[in-house]
């Protein structure tokens, strides 16, 4: 997994509450096994009408937030059901970080483990960023893990707060299976050791 320290990105705004996971990546787009390839399906009935047009009014089919690498939502993202295709469809269309005053806990904690890095900030400070994002074409944030800052171009600076343990997982690009794999040789030690038992 790709390691997140600092992110330089265009904001894309999705300015609707309780964005649930069934928006994010329909459920008739979950039949792929791979992990890829689901980013061309993220909020798809909110990009494309019946007959596959683009929507235009929907933010992200504007020109303005096309490459967007951040994307700004409002309270409870990620709720419904507890599918990580929703995190994979995020991280495939581009977006590394995202933005929001509450996240659902299982979508919360599968960002993590994709490389995706989620801000829980006030609504007060959420609703400043749609307003920024809102004033400036091609509106970026400069987003530092070490230091947890997040800054623009027009004096903006905000410190967010985040679980230790989770942002050591982004700063070293671990997921489950890579934070096991640094413990490989007391794995084999272990394995060693007990062979006859493990193995009769």
């Amino acid at each position: 997994m790709e390691a997140f320290t600092k992110l330089t990105g265009i904001v894309a705004p999705v300015d609707r509450v309780n964005v649930d996971t069934d928006a994010i990546i329909p459920k008739q787009f979950l039949k792929r096994i791979e992990r890829t390839g689901f980013g061309q399906f993220l909020f798809y009935e909110w990009r494309f009408d019946q007959e596959g047009n683009e929507i235009t009014s929907f933010s992200l089919n504007q020109p303005e937030y096309k490459g967007a690498s951040v994307l700004l939502s409002r309270a409870n993202f990620g709720c419904g059901s507890s599918r990580e295709h929703a995190p994979w469809a995020i991280m495939d269309f581009g977006f590394r970080c995202v933005i929001a005053p509450s996240f659902a806990d299982i979508f919360y904690n599968n960002c993590f483990k994709n490389g995706i890095l989620p801000i829980k900030l006030s609504e007060e400070q959420v609703e400043d960023l749609f307003q920024r994002t809102s004033q400036h074409d091609g509106y970026q944030l400069n987003i530092d893990l070490t230091n947890k800052t997040i800054t623009d171009a027009y004096g903006l600076e905000i410190h967010f707060d985040l679980d230790e343990h989770r942002r050591q997982f982004l700063l070293q690009g671990l997921d489950d299976i890579g934070l096991t794999l640094q413990h490989a040789d007391a794995i084999s030690e272990y394995e060693n050791k007990h062979s006859s038992i493990l193995f009769g």
